[in-house]
């Protein structure tokens, strides 16, 4: 990786070099409006900033682009940005960025990447297959973000914004879409003035769809695996009484049926798009959010902002967890959980050399077993081949306390000096109870982990001239420790310390050719202490312990995205490299017959417990590559709009042993997406395509099963503006 690594650096560096130096050895005159790119914002920061003069590594698409990209879901983002990979594996998603994020669905352990729908931190790592629709933009910042999105954010922050109501007038627009599998989709929404300070919109999406996959042998409980039906709406409610008042209030739920999450072993012979099962199939969410957001400007300009969430969520699983039609090893699960937050912010004004964000943060998260719900049946060794029902009972509560503030100081008209900070208390609680009443064994539960944490950042952001700017900054960001779960394996389920990265990062952004072509060009290295991983018990590898990685892991790369647009011809590139390092640390891989101790620190080496340091970090590819080109033909009665996305995502592995030999490497995907629009007035008709191709490919293993990628889906899509 080090040679190739170094030449496509230089590579890029060149490329975006001679740009530069083009630019300014030939300056281009102004571009008519129409043909220069609108200015993109970000507001992750509590204020509204240009992306181009903001340091931070972040892309940001808009409704309408996700929508021409074929971005439906949070999954398919992996496709259009640069870092970021998504393993989706039924319920839960792993959401990466720059091989940091989750790897492993637990409510033990956090996430590395957070999501924010409409400003408040969603369900992290579940609850998130909820469709995209009505979307005003989607903001992926790649790295720590500890000063606004406090800890779980090692790896970055995914911001969610949904359209909001406005007075403008009554308009809103009509979506219908059919495709192969039986696809059927739709959706609308409609904005509603009610008055001069009062507005109102109603968002909604409905889509069902048949299986991607063949079904051998018999649910036990019949079941649809992979057939998909959701439902979703969303109200909003936006007041402005007066210039210095402001309150948005959103309320939406989603209910989401996947039938049943196909699942197969890593060894399968069978084709990836067909299964063999004797088990329960049945895969359900159910989830609901209010959000309201309200603010006030004080006569001297200083804004007072509350954001306050309540969600609701339940989720109930059925699944085959040996994936084949002979063992009996199944799993009956559901589980609610109720996150509450409320966050204050005072927000200077934009003018003048001094600016500044305080906050307060609360949070309280908790997961509730109800009795008799979690239920799976397994062996209790390859030694002892009892088959028993493990059941698991309780509540998991997590608080989070914080507080934190940022100051921007203008040393000069061209350089500029921030300085960010948080203050985090965390609190995790286990009170629950695992049994297995046919061996007569009920383990109990209740313990206590606090812990403190402070993150943050220092930058120094220069601004060479109204076309280029540059940054470089170092930043601290923590994911926080907690408990292992109750178990039977005889040992008492110990405590994980808390992740700390430091992140030295620097950026150069241009803004070229008269407006018609934007470039962002950043290099991090990343140090990260206490690395977080789950390994399953070598004699019962379906209980997990969340252990830490004792020497420090380095994740280091370069990024480099464009987008331009150039008359008619529109286009967007982004490209990743990254190497990324475990510490050393032994581990005992659980696939594998236990041959003795094996100490974290010390080992020793043998055929079962080996030493995972230098080995890749779990789902980080060392190169991503996306590009879209689009190209505008005038018609006359309309405009006709041909566009194709190319992705590619190199290979990865799939956990720390990075073991070819037992399922571990993924290969390389090479994704095409495409789509012909024809737009003539209010109408908008398109024809798609995703995965172009039809490639199969294994998008994640967790605990030895494959969870496959979609295939190819085509259709058509048809949109009415009012």
């Amino acid at each position: 990786m080090g040679r190739s690594f170094l030449i496509s650096t230089s590579a890029v560096a060149l490329l975006w070099c001679g740009a530069a130096n083009a630019q300014q050895a030939a300056p281009v005159s102004q571009a008519p409006q129409a043909n220069v790119l609108g200015e993109v914002l970000v507001t992750a920061e509590r204020r509204t900033t240009n992306l181009q003069t903001t340091a931070v590594a972040a892309a940001v698409l808009s409704g309408d682009e996700l929508q021409d990209k074929g971005v439906n879901n949070i999954e398919n983002l992996q496709f259009s940005m640069p870092s970021v990979t998504v393993q989706n594996s039924g319920q839960g998603n792993s959401f990466n960025i720059r091989g940091i994020g989750k790897t492993e669905n637990s409510s033990s352990i956090g996430v590395g990447v957070i999501t924010y729908r409409d400003g408040v931190a969603v369900f992290p790592a579940y609850f998130q297959n909820e469709p995209f629709f009505d979307i005003q933009s989607v903001e992926v910042l790649r790295g720590p973000q500890g000063t606004f999105a406090g800890q779980n954010a090692t790896g970055g922050a995914v911001f969610i914004t949904e359209r909001n109501p406005d007075m403008s007038g009554l308009s809103g627009y009509v979506t219908g879409q059919y495709g192969n599998y039986e696809d059927v989709r739709v959706q609308g929404a409609v904005n509603i003035p009610l008055g001069e300070t009062l507005a109102a919109r109603i968002a909604f999406n409905r889509e069902t769809r048949d299986s991607f996959f063949e079904v051998l042998g018999t649910p036990t409980t019949g079941g649809h695996p992979g057939e998909l039906d959701t439902k979703s709406i969303r109200g909003s409610l936006l007041w402005t009484p007066t210039d210095k008042v402001r309150v948005l209030l959103k309320s939406d739920y989603t209910k989401h049926d996947m039938g049943g999450y196909p699942i197969s072993p890593i060894t399968s012979p069978l084709p990836l798009h067909t299964i063999a099962t004797n088990g329960p199939y049945a895969a359900i969410d159910e989830t609901s959010r209010t959000v309201l957001n309200a603010s006030y400007v004080f006569d001297n300009g200083i804004t007072l902002r509350s954001i306050s969430g309540a969600q609701y969520g339940t989720t109930m699983v059925r699944s085959d967890t040996d994936g084949t039609a002979t063992l009996p090893f199944t799993y009956y699960g559901e589980s609610k959980q109720r996150l509450l937050s409320q966050e204050f912010n005072l927000i200077s004004p934009d003018a003048g050399p001094l600016k500044w964000v305080v906050g307060a943060y609360y949070q309280h998260d908790k997961i509730t077993f109800p009795p008799n719900q979690f239920v799976t049946t397994q062996y209790v060794s390859a030694a002892l081949p009892i088959i028993y029902a493990l059941y698991l009972q309780g509540r998991n509560p997590k608080t989070t306390k914080a507080v934190f503030g940022q100051v921007s100081y203008d040393l000069s008209d061209r350089l500029e000096l921030q300085a960010g900070a948080r203050y985090t208390r965390s609190t995790v609680v286990n009170d629950a109870v695992s049994s297995a009443p046919l061996l007569g064994l009920s383990l109990t539960q209740k313990d206590r982990y606090e812990e403190n944490a402070v993150t943050g950042k220092v930058a120094l952001n220069y601004t060479l001239d109204d076309r280029n700017f540059l940054y470089a900054f170092v930043a601290r960001g923590h994911k926080a420790g907690g408990l292992n779960g109750v178990n039977l394996a005889f040992v008492p389920p110990k405590p994980f310390k808390g992740e700390n990265v430091t992140d030295f990062e620097a950026g150069w952004k241009s803004t070229l050719m008269g407006g018609r072509l934007r470039t962002q060009l950043g290099a991090y290295y990343n140090i990260y202490k206490n690395f977080q991983i789950i390994i399953g018990d070598p004699t019962t590898p379906s209980i997990n312990s969340i252990l830490n990685v004792t020497g420090d892991t380095k994740i280091y790369g370069l990024e480099a995205s464009a987008q331009g647009r150039f008359g008619n011809l529109g286009l967007d590139v982004g490209l990743s490299l990254s190497n990324s390092k475990l510490g050393d640390f032994y581990a005992a891989d659980p696939r594998r017959a236990r041959t003795g101790l094996c100490n974290a620190n010390t080992g020793p080496a043998t055929g079962n417990c080996v030493n995972v340091g230098g080995n890749p970090q779990t789902y980080a590819p060392e190169m991503t590559f996306s590009l879209g080109v689009e190209y505008n033909f005038d018609l006359g009665s309309g405009t006709l709009t041909p566009r194709i996305d190319y992705s590619h995502i190199s290979d990865t592995w799939a956990t720390i042993f990075a073991n070819p030999a037992l399922g571990d490497h993924l290969a390389k995907r090479d994704i095409v997406n495409a789509q012909l629009t024809y737009e003539t007035g209010d109408w908008k008709l398109q024809a798609y395509s995703t995965n172009l191709g039809d490639l199969e490919y294994v998008a994640s293993v967790k605990a030895g099963m494959r969870y496959a990628g979609a295939p190819r889906q085509y259709g058509v899509r048809l949109t009415r503006s009012f």
